[in-house]
């Protein structure tokens, strides 16, 4: 059953105490294929159980299903009080009327689960601050990116955190376009008085995600502008999020714009390899998944932009080891990924830097960097000399990917060519890294 396998999970990831106060008191009263009812003994266990454990339950059930149910927490005998989540739970008399309004928060997204590297590094630790109350990054954090790069995963990570920690503050955290259609149906029940005082009052936190759907709603952008104001001047914290900078953005008021830029602007950009890597670690770690290191090292390498394809393409890749019951072939891996991505791409002096740069745990900005450690400088001669091996671009074309002219291109292939003659140990890194690289 899958509440008892559960169970054992959380027996062995919580404190003793908090496992017999807090899990082993709950029973299962349904389990269907996307469902798991948990009965909790009164409202408010079940009010604290949504707010600090419901995610690890979360967390231990989607080992077992790969995600496939959601945990539900009911009361006993008051079934009919509709499922908690997080963002849903029932108010404690501590509590005042008008607190957090959430949307439906993903269990997994939590700081602690988000894969920190140089492409991300900045945003996240603003979105802590925010959480800790650090008013260091302004009174307004936007973050913007591609689709799939981590800017939901924050956003629920701070409301996870806050909800937690702080139960008292009132978050507001919606879409925009849920923004904008709330404030429709109020103007047509002639309730915005109603609306104004819910963001205006009764908000301490605002977050606003896909700010870009507001593109041309005029009358939307001009409450949300007076509500800024309104939230600023009263010392109030909020984040927005959006596919691109305020700057780039077509059809929004300059006011708005400007008042959305009054804090910290920071971009997430696509995870270099190392990241990948630990990304797809963590991931299949998550779905059960025992993948050897080659096959870690082929998903990373050929999945580079939206992280939401990791997490397809291992979903994939399991229901395949589900249904053949057998270990998986390096080719049911290239097979799966191609389906996602498309055919292997060719290889490029940029493609081979961030390879061997993943491979030597160094960044490729440091490779076209002018350091010259050697714990940079060999590893930068590999990528040299491996591009040449595997590219047809000039010696000047390979130069220009690190900053170097073809003299140095030439001198950096023949010191890796001597080495591999003379030491048996670059001879054999040198025949492994040729072997991956046939596999990219």
């Amino acid at each position: 059953m899958v509440w008892e396998k559960a169970k054992t999970i959380l027996r062995e990831t919580l404190p003793g105490n908090i496992f017999e106060l807090w899990i082993k008191p709950l029973t299962c009263a349904r389990s269907t294929d996307d469902q798991l009812e948990l009965v909790c003994p009164d409202p408010y266990y079940r009010a604290h159980l949504a707010c600090h454990h419901l995610a690890q339950i979360q967390e231990a059930v989607c080992q077992l299903d790969g995600g496939r149910r959601q945990v539900l927490l009911s009361a006993s005998g008051r079934k009919s009080l509709p499922p908690v989540t997080p963002g849903n739970q029932l108010r404690l008399p501590h509590v005042p009327a008008g607190g957090s309004v959430v949307r439906s928060l993903h269990p997994r997204y939590t700081f602690d689960s988000f894969m920190v590297g140089d492409s991300n590094c900045l945003a996240q630790a603003a979105c802590r601050a925010v959480v800790d109350g650090d008013d260091s990054v302004g009174p307004c954090l936007y973050i913007n990116s591609s689709t799939g790069l981590g800017k939901s995963h924050l956003t629920h990570a701070v409301a996870h955190r806050i909800l937690a920690t702080s139960p008292m503050t009132r978050l507001h955290y919606l879409t925009a376009q849920q923004f904008s259609g709330e404030m429709i149906r109020e103007i047509k029940a002639n309730t915005m008085d109603r609306f104004k005082r819910k963001y205006h009052d009764c908000c301490d936190i605002l977050l606003v995600e896909d700010i870009q759907a507001l593109t041309g709603k005029k009358k939307t952008q001009e409450e949300l502008n007076e509500l800024l104001d309104s939230l600023i001047k009263g010392g109030k914290r909020v984040i927005f999020t959006a596919k691109s900078a305020p700057r780039d953005l077509q059809g929004i008021d300059d006011d708005l714009r400007s008042r959305m830029a009054a804090g910290l602007v920071t971009r997430i950009e696509a995870p270099d390899l190392s990241t990948r890597l630990r990304i797809v670690q963590h991931k299949a770690a998550l779905h059960g998944l025992d993948l050897a290191e080659e096959q870690l090292d082929y998903i990373a390498q050929h999945i580079q932009g939206d992280v939401r394809q990791i997490e397809s393409a291992l979903v994939a890749i399991r229901a395949r080891s589900v249904i053949s019951k057998g270990a998986l072939e390096m080719d049911c891996i290239r097979e799966t990924v191609e389906g996602i991505v498309g055919v292997p791409q060719i290889l490029t002096t940029a493609l081979i830097g961030e390879f061997v740069g993943g491979q030597f745990k160094v960044a490729i900005q440091e490779l076209q960097s002018r350091s010259r450690k050697q714990s940079v400088v060999f590893p930068r001669q590999v990528a040299m000399y491996l591009s040449r091996k595997h590219t047809q671009e000039s010696l000047a074309d390979i130069g220009r990917v690190f900053n170097r002219d073809h003299a140095t291109v030439l001198h950096s292939i023949k010191v890796v060519s001597e080495r591999a003659m003379r030491d048996h140990s670059v001879s054999a890194q040198l025949d492994l890294l040729n072997r991956k690289m046939e596999q990219l």
